[in-house]
């Protein structure tokens, strides 16, 4: 038996170990859920709604102690845990209870002569939800409520670092709901690669980077056609205007770049500045990074590579602050300023995933949407201006599925979260994620006149 594992982020230190799946518990894992599909589809939507009322319940019960393996298993803060991210999962199940009530329901009517028709949406069937290490409650919680609630059962598999308090939300979930419905599976990339290929398995959903996207979808074609659902990497622009509060957008912007130790799909990575107001926002990001407090990267080989981009950084780019792995033990990172970068440096144009925040200037809007186009991902971005219209006028025009104004990175659950591009497609949050959890089915039948 294969064992991963456990490390503590912010010592470097293994703490535990758990059992890896094999292919033969992949599968079993698999066989369970479906054994449990028919049963769990039949129930009605208020009865849905009820067992996904007691899960939230049983999860707010259990906060401290989720929280407590979310936060040794990924160096969080423990007060930002069980202040924001526990509610916000928690949100989302009792959200995704009311929509199993809520749902589109059938349409009925006489389209043909003689025929009446009828729309019904169901279930897909057994769900692979693949979750990511930077958010490993919370995203998977982003899978699991609407899966649920549109009727699917699902077989979880977490990140291989960061699997307890996935294993933790699995226990939860034996115990409220009916046995099967639920399964929890941890390993790292054959695991997945395994889970993906299952034939019974009918749809994939995966939090990860563009890579882990591209790896799922050939592992799933393997066996023929599956549906996908993918929310994948980003590389936000943070659009400042010369109108903007300047103050008032570096704050924001440090905030959106650093939380998590920038290892968020949505961070603001790429700052693009109006030539001018430019220098003295340099200066005013430089102030807040250097005193900023950040927590540990992951593990070992991702702080390895975000320390790559600045040894690998070309000439003409200037380090303002940072640049370095922290003093101490741990997957530490000096949160960290770039300016003087190209719009096709690697350093813009992959996604960094860690404290480092690039500056580029401006000189009109057009220019700045061709910036923040002009790289692979679109799942985010925002704009910062004192005028409510300018700001208006260049979120219709960026290529981002989500764009904020005078903010950055607030999510409210009543609204879509998804990309375009390589960020991927498919929508978390809102009633629009039950979209991929569901299939349509129109059925007609003679009225005999």
């Amino acid at each position: 038996m294969t064992f991963l594992d456990i490390t503590d982020p912010r010592t470097g230190e293994v703490y535990d170990s758990i059992p890896a799946a094999s292919a033969a518990d992949v599968d079993r894992a698999v066989r369970r859920a479906d054994s449990a599909f028919d049963a769990w589809r039949s129930i009605t939507p208020g009865e849905r709604h009820d067992a996904l009322l007691a899960l939230a319940d049983a999860v707010v019960a259990q906060s401290e102690q989720l929280a407590a393996a979310e936060c040794r298993n990924t160096g969080k803060d423990t007060a930002e845990v069980l202040g924001e991210e526990i509610p916000a999962a928690v949100d989302e199940i009792r959200f995704m209870a009311g929509a199993a009530r809520a749902g589109h329901g059938p349409m009925a009517g006489q389209y043909v002569r003689g025929h009446t028709s009828m729309v019904v949406r169901e279930p897909v069937g057994v769900c692979a939800l693949i979750a990511p290490w930077n958010h490993p409650l919370g995203s998977a919680v982003d899978k699991l409520a609407p899966a649920l609630a549109a009727g699917n059962t699902v077989v979880l598999k977490p990140a291989e670092t960061t699997p307890m308090s996935a294993l933790l939300l699995g226990e939860i979930c034996d115990r409220v709901l009916p046995r099967g419905v639920v399964n929890v599976v941890c390993g790292d990339r054959d695991t997945g690669r395994a889970l993906a290929a299952n034939p019974l398995v009918s749809l994939v959903s995966l939090t990860g980077s563009t890579r882990a996207g591209a790896e799922v979808t050939a592992s799933a074609g393997l066996v023929g056609i599956k549906r996908l659902h993918l929310e994948l990497g980003g590389d936000a622009p943070a659009i400042v205007l010369a109108d903007a509060d300047l103050a008032e957008a570096a704050d924001g912007i440090i905030e959106a770049a650093f939380y998590n130790a920038g290892q968020d799909c949505t961070a603001a990575c790429r700052v693009l500045v109006a030539a001018e107001v430019y220098d003295g926002f340099v200066v005013l990001l430089a102030e807040r990074a250097a005193r900023a407090e950040v927590g540990p990267l992951n593990n070992r080989a991702h702080l390895s590579r975000v320390h790559s981009y600045l040894t690998e950084l070309p000439g003409h780019a200037t380090v303002v602050t940072g640049g370095a792995p922290a003093a101490g033990p741990g997957f530490h990172f000096e949160p960290t300023v770039v300016t003087g970068v190209r719009q096709h440096d690697p350093i813009v144009q992959q996604e960094v995933f860690g404290p480092v925040v690039t500056v580029q200037s401006f000189t009109d809007e057009n220019e700045a949407i061709r910036m923040a186009n002009d790289v692979p991902f679109g799942l985010a971005a925002s704009v910062w201006s004192g005028d409510p219209a300018a700001g208006n006028r260049l979120a219709h025009r960026i290529d981002a599925g989500t764009v904020w104004l005078n903010t950055h990175g607030v999510y409210a659950t009543e609204m879509p979260h998804g990309g375009f591009k390589q960020s991927g497609y498919g929508k978390d949050l809102s009633t629009y994620a039950l979209d991929a959890y569901t299939r349509t089915k129109h059925i007609m039948s003679s009225t005999g006149s």
